[in-house]
């Protein structure tokens, strides 16, 4: 399949300003999918809230609105720019909704614009928390027990039959935001709450907790031919309970059965065919090593933090290619660095990656400096090593480093 001839402009939604939970890995992925879309000779129009961002530099794409990221504002440029086709899977958590909410309000209809990349209906297969544990339930893949909810009430009665603790999870969010471990009832009014009112679709799921468990991801990418490959293995060495941002990781994975790594491979391939999603998606499981259960805990069908750490570790540049495969090319028509076509790649290296996040609770007054479901992190490090231990003490190094640039930065000031 070459690039489609049926498209000629295609607007992408940029991830907005820098915050916790969206930061630059989302000016990266946006940044390569204007390079990677213009090198196939579509038209870019971006549209993105943040000017201190490579994103937004002239150049890098044909028309550039720095405009806020509102439904109303997206479709008054939709109108003005007319463009064939939206690719709402580059631009973190902010692009996905806003393509949402574009298609259901009927603003992708009326002016004739294609989702490409992902469908809007698998957006909500994988987002929306009542649509996501159907289609699992279909695939036979095993999910911690939960209910949707759109009431503090009703989350009140799921609660009290799963049993504390359990996990408040709304939909449509980034980084944890508004979720979180409650372990009682008081807790529980105040974080359902705070996750109802996150949610645009007033959306909560109340969860089984699986705290303890290991904590495993995926980085697969899917081409319209249905063929798959997975970049990365990833282990969370922090047991769940800890949002994956917040956590530190290894990857590939070390102390994982080749057996259950295949497992997961599977349940991956089975759930991104089932979403639909045209490149690249993470996909994250809990597993308890006592019982060997695996449950699959949530998917993200866009380039995420985990996506960017995936990049960086196995040198796959997954925003550029998902761009190019949303283009239209499939795996087997784009060269593989190693050998043939990319369709062939599988994750190799001799060398061990670590990710440690970095924390600032000092700059943000109230915030209790306790980890938990919402991501906290403020930034990152990777560290790559011969193995394990040498990868992991250059990753401690470095944010010592941080550390002390800081306080030396605050000193002069």
């Amino acid at each position: 399949m070459p690039r489609r001839q049926d498209i000629k402009k295609v607007m992408i939604i940029g991830s907005g300003p820098i915050i916790i939970g969206q930061a630059c890995e989302f000016d990266y992925s946006g940044t390569q999918a204007c390079k990677a879309l213009r090198s196939l000779g579509y038209e870019i129009v971006l549209v993105n809230s943040n000017p201190a961002t490579i994103m937004t530099d002239p150049g890098m794409a044909d028309a550039t609105y720095i405009e806020p990221l509102t439904p109303e504002r997206m479709a008054e440029i939709i109108e003005i720019e007319r463009p064939d086709a939206l690719l709402p899977n580059l631009g973190g958590q902010t692009g996905l909704n806003l393509s949402s909410i574009l298609a259901k309000s009927g603003v992708l209809k009326k002016f004739g614009v294609q989702v490409i990349g992902v469908n809007v209906d698998a957006i909500e297969r994988g987002e929306d928390r009542t649509a996501f544990k159907e289609t699992m339930q279909r695939l036979g893949i095993d999910m911690p027990k939960s209910q949707a909810v759109n009431t503090v009430e009703e989350a009140e009665k799921v609660a009290d039959k799963l049993g504390y603790p359990v996990v408040i999870r709304p939909a449509y969010t980034l980084g944890g935001t508004g979720g979180g471990l409650v372990y009682n009832v008081e807790e529980l009014r105040v974080v359902a709450t705070r996750g109802l009112s996150a949610s645009i679709v007033h959306q909560i799921l109340v969860e089984e907790s699986v705290l303890g468990w290991e904590e495993l991801e995926l980085e697969v990418v899917r081409d319209a031919k249905n063929q798959m490959i997975t970049v990365c293995f990833i282990e969370n060495v922090d047991a769940m309970g800890i949002h994956t941002g917040d956590s530190y990781c290894t990857a590939p994975m070390l102390t994982i059965d080749p057996v259950l790594q295949q497992k997961l491979q599977k349940y991956s391939y089975d759930i991104v065919e089932a979403i639909e999603v045209i490149g690249g998606t993470n996909i994250q499981f809990a597993h308890d090593p006592k019982t060997g259960r695996v449950v699959v805990i949530e998917i993200n069908p866009r380039t995420s933090r985990s996506s960017a750490l995936a990049s960086k570790a196995t040198g796959f540049p997954i925003a550029f290619v998902s761009s190019l495969l949303a283009g239209g090319l499939t795996m087997d028509e784009i060269p593989y660095w190693r050998d043939g076509t990319l369709e062939k790649y599988t994750p190799s290296g001799d060398y061990v990656v670590v990710k440690f996040a970095r924390w600032a609770f000092e700059k943000f007054k109230g915030v209790q400096d306790r980890l938990g479901t919402q991501m906290r992190a403020v930034g990152e490090v990777m560290s790559v090593g011969k193995n394990y231990k040498e990868a992991f003490q250059k990753s401690i190094r470095s944010l010592l480093s941080v550390y002390l640039y800081s306080v030396k930065s605050t000193f002069l000031e």
